[in-house]
């Protein structure tokens, strides 16, 4: 018998399982006290000092006098801060796939491939070893805050299902391999913990999204699910499918044991009543998760109810004022001086080789200690065709806060400028919308109310309304239910970490897709 299979066999054993979640217990109330005891402006400043010494002796690091700092100062003095193009075109295209030596000292076995979402290509994130272990330990961190809140929650009674992409890596010229980060983590999961987790590796190779997702949904029924992650539209898919195989009313019916849903990638708000319906049991709680292909940012304290920063996995973090990025010289802020309220764009040094990287996501602060946070857009998902201003989390605030009013669910949305035709007619915002169940009996209202929601929101949108001279009322057109993940599929980004890109500050997209949904049947209205 191989290691792994007696592993299986013991693991599947009711007393360990239970022995195992209840020492994890233990595990997870140390974990937890460790973090609210901890500093954590000191505990940043000693990663970076720490990943400086590391990379010293790389061609970054001497070129930029790593050896020498010794301050978070100096280092912002010397290092300025770049994007994926600047890593790539000045250190990564010429020696790829073999980075050793360039931004990180070791090896690098893997590279995330992320979609771009603000450039629209392809980027190989480097994910070295010591980036394995920092994903880990905030996989740890996720779980402790969240056993901590719900010691009675079991977990490892069952298994815990990852709805990740698909885990075939392709192997590169010096023996690395690229592909999703789920289908990393999958590769990287411990002998020990893989009786624990759900699908198999070999059900994880499949690429084909509908062949995938029926396989899953069959084999899935017959596990002991404790508890669930992926991207909220892909796990409803993964919830309807099981639904109709089984003929239950609800999750829970079929996993009973059910404790703890992950989600991350999107706002979770538009997803929260359909998951409560799809679910139907009030013992399973919702978890939020901030991970990203170049290194894991917060994951959610359940007792704030909040985003909480991880200080100490590896990742040096500082923030950038949103009307700054761009600048030559932005003020950078770290835990230490940064504002609360204020929207920021992160900017991470890690251990795979980034460099005060902008990821381009941009969050809000709650608290400085413990860090707590709120996800706020990207940097590049901007709405502002006529002069508007407008943030993905006015977007999305208002999305859910006119469904909310017209008591439908909205769980999926884009939205993008239609340009005027001529001169005596101002242009428009036009919504596209999915709506779980029947969608607003009337859509003028739905587009009333979220007109008078970012009105409310935004000073720079309310001044473009006034009259409709320069800007009319928003449009609103309903999107059949699953459409927007048919075009996903049509797109070949079905499954995995695929989402739906909210905001189009172009048209084109809105545009294309438009133009897709119209050649659709039942296209919407």
């Amino acid at each position: 018998m191989s290691r792994t299979a007696w592993l299986a066999q013991v693991a599947s054993s009711n007393i360990i399982r239970r022995a195992a979640d209840a020492g994890f217990i233990q595990v997870a109330h140390a974990r937890t006290r460790r973090l609210d005891r901890r500093d954590p402006v000191k505990v940043q400043t000693k990663t970076l000092l720490r990943l400086l010494h590391h990379a010293r002796n790389t061609k970054f690091g001497k070129e930029h006098g790593f050896a020498s700092i010794s301050t978070v100062a100096e280092y912002q003095a010397r290092v300025p801060i770049r994007e994926y193009e600047d890593f790539w075109q000045q250190y990564w295209k010429a020696s790829y796939p073999k980075l050793q030596g360039i931004t990180w000292p070791s090896a690098v076995p893997y590279y995330a491939l992320s979609s771009g979402t603000t450039t629209g290509s392809t980027k190989y994130i480097p994910v070295t070893r010591q980036m394995v272990r920092s994903n880990k330990k905030a996989a740890l961190t996720t779980m402790a805050l969240f056993r901590h809140a719900y010691p009675k929650a079991k977990t490892f009674t069952g298994k815990f299902f990852f709805l990740g992409g698909s885990t075939d890596l392709r192997t590169q010229a010096d023996g690395s391999f690229a592909g999703d980060l789920s289908g990393i983590a999958a590769k990287e999961v411990l002998d020990v913990v893989r009786p624990y987790a759900f699908p198999s590796l070999e059900l994880g190779l499949i690429t084909d999204w509908e062949v995938k997702l029926q396989k899953l949904a069959e084999q899935a029924i017959r596990e002991p699910v404790t508890a669930i992650s992926g991207v909220p539209s892909w796990v409803l898919q993964l919830f309807a499918r099981i639904r109709e195989i089984t003929g239950k009313q609800s999750i829970s019916e079929v996993w009973p044991m059910l404790r703890m849903v992950v989600h991350g990638g999107t706002s979770f708000e538009p997803y929260r009543d359909a998951f409560t319906q799809e679910i139907g049991s009030d013992l399973v709680k919702f978890c939020e998760v901030y991970p990203c292909s170049e290194g894991f940012v917060a994951t959610e304290d359940p007792r704030h109810g909040m985003l909480r920063l991880v200080p100490d996995h590896g990742i040096f973090f500082e923030f950038v004022p949103l009307e700054e990025v761009g600048k030559d010289r932005p003020t950078r802020h770290t835990l230490a001086d940064l504002e609360l309220g204020v929207q920021y764009a992160i900017v991470m040094s890690t251990c795979a080789g980034l460099w005060s990287y902008l990821l381009g996501d941009t969050v809000r602060f709650e608290s400085r200690n413990p860090p707590l946070l709120r996800f706020a857009g990207r940097t590049k998902f901007y709405l502002s065709a006529f002069g508007e201003h407008l943030i993905q989390e006015e977007v999305d605030k208002a999305v859910a806060i006119a469904a909310k009013a017209c008591h439908v669910q909205a769980i999926e949305h884009h939205v993008g400028p239609v340009f005027p035709t001529n001169s005596s007619t101002p242009g428009h915002h036009l919504y596209l919308v999915e709506f779980r169940g029947p969608p607003p009996q009337n859509l003028g209202e739905y587009a009333r109310i979220l007109d008078e929601e970012l009105n409310r929101a935004n000073e720079d949108y309310a001044a473009h309304r006034v009259g409709d001279l320069t800007m009319l009322r928003p449009r609103v057109r309903a999107v059949r239910e699953g459409g927007f993940g048919d075009w996903m599929l049509a797109r070949g980004k079905a499954g995995g970490q695929h989402k739906v890109p909210v905001m189009d500050n172009s048209g084109k997209l809105t545009k294309e897709l438009v133009t897709w949904l119209d050649q659709q049947p039942n296209a919407g209205s």
